[in-house]
This record gives C-alpha cells, structure tokens and sequence, in this order.
C-alpha cells in the first residue's frame, strides 16, 4: 500500500516535471530570433580560439601540447561553450520574480519552487547544449577536421547531465540570496567568471600551473566544463566513473546548500508588490 503511494506521489511529480519542461521547449521554439544571435555570437567566438590557438601551435596539427593536440583543443572549446552557452540565466529570472511579486504566485502552486525551476533549466539547457554544440561543429570540422573521439562522445553526454545539474545548483544558490539583498547580478558576474578560468572553459586546466590544478581539484567548477569536454577528446584520460562520482558528490552538497537557503528565505521573505 505505501509503495503503491509512493509510486503514485512520484508518477505525479514526474509528469509536473514533464508538463513544465514541456511548456520551456515551445517557449525557446518560439525565440527563432534569439537563436540565430546565440549561434553567429559562437561563431564568432570559435573563429577567434581557432585563430588565436593555431597560433600557439603554429599550425602544426601534430604536435601536442600537455597532452592536447591542435584538433583536441578547438574540439574541447566547443564542447565547454555548447554547455556554457546552453545554460540560462537564473539569477536574473528569480531576481525579477521576487522585485515584481510573481515569487507569490509560485510559492503557492501544487509543486516545488525548486523542482520547478530545475525542469524549466534542465529542458531548456540540454535543448540549447545540442544546438550550440551542431552550430560549433561546423566551425571545428571546417578548421581542424571530424571528431574523432570514439568512446569520448559517450563519456561527454553521460557527464553532461551532472554538469548541468551543477550548473543549476550554483547558480540557484546564487540566485536564492535575492530573497535578502534582491540584487544578484554582481554575484552572477563574479560566479561566470569563475567558470570560465577555474573551470576549464576557456582552456583545459591541465594547461594550467600545478598549483592552480590542486586547488581547481577542490572546487565544483572542474565538474561542469572540464570533466565532460576532456572526457570528449580525450577518454581515458580520467576513470569516468571517478568522475561522475565527484559529480554526484557535488551535487548532494550544493543541493543541501540550496535547500537549506530557499527555507531560510522564505521564512524570510517580504514581497515587493503583486
């Protein structure tokens, strides 16, 4: 009988969950303009890492470089930008719902704020992370050729989804402190940042000094970009099941974070208005 309602309890979140990631997808299909932005915006930026790293390689297409040949560096670029780019800004939408008084109307639907926003973010970063990711191929392949990665595309799109998830998390504990200071948007800058030098997007951290790799070792950030995009070019390198274990831990840890801050919160919390 209890499981009966156990499964009955979860059957239902589950199709909220759908319902809402649904309604995310014909909401971003609708935005065709935004899309053909987002798209020429990466390939402008891909354009410039070609040129910028077949410069430090000097063209040399064989040479490697801790562990990185020219074809491997542009591919892993790719990848960490069709996650980066794939994820949505939540920080400004929880900010706006908590200054124009919408934060009401959510607290009180049939189904977790939390759990909400994490569907909406979920369909609409995987949605996003396949576009970016065919629209940056084009650059890769024209300049340095097909992927040839074997196993390394299982290992990206089996990391991706706790990559994702750790996105969410970091920026939703981010983007929770707008229920004390309402401002959140030079937190959201100084956490980008963060993920594009400590986290491998903007170059791979074994290229970076010992001492800096240490101490990435000990942050979430490896998590999101570094772990798929070097598991992508170059599998093996890494135990994925190693990997995909540090994923889960970090995301048990910040997903207690992000209760415990949307509670404290919404005891907390005065509306604006609305």
């Amino acid at each position: 009988m209890i499981d009966r309602k156990m499964q009955s309890v979860l059957s239902l979140k589950s199709k909220k969950a759908g319902a809402v990631a649904t309604i995310t997808l014909r909401q971003q299909l609708a935005y065709k303009t935004d899309f053909i932005m987002r798209s020429t915006f990466l390939l402008l930026i891909l354009f410039v890492f070609v040129q910028l790293w077949s410069s430090a390689y000097e063209g040399d297409r064989t040479r490697i470089i801790d562990g990185y040949t020219l074809k491997q560096i542009i591919w892993y670029l790719v990848f960490t930008e069709a996650i980066t780019m794939g994820v949505p800004s939540l920080c400004s939408l929880i900010e706006n719902e908590v200054k124009n008084g919408d934060i009401a109307i959510r607290l009180i639907r049939p189904i977790s704020y939390v759990g909400y926003h994490y569907a909406a973010y979920l369909a609409e970063a995987v949605f996003r992370f396949f576009i970016h990711l065919a629209v940056g191929s084009i650059i890769a392949w024209t300049f340095v050729g097909p992927p040839s990665f074997g196993w390394g595309w299982a290992g990206l799109f089996s990391l991706t989804l706790g990559a994702i998830s750790i996105a969410f998390l970091l920026n939703m504990v981010v983007a929770l402190c707008a229920f004390w200071v309402e401002e959140t948007r030079g937190m959201e800058f100084v956490l980008h940042k963060l993920q594009f030098t400590v986290g491998g997007m903007l170059l791979p951290l074994d290229l970076m000094p010992e001492w800096l790799q240490r101490i990435c070792s000990w942050l979430p950030f490896q998590a999101m970009l570094y772990f798929p995009a070097r598991t992508a070019v170059n599998y093996g390198s890494a135990s994925l099941l190693q990997q995909a274990a540090i994923q889960a831990g970090w995301i048990a840890v910040l997903a207690v974070c992000t209760v415990m801050m949307y509670r404290k919160g919404v005891a907390k919390l005065h509306v604006n208005g609305g």
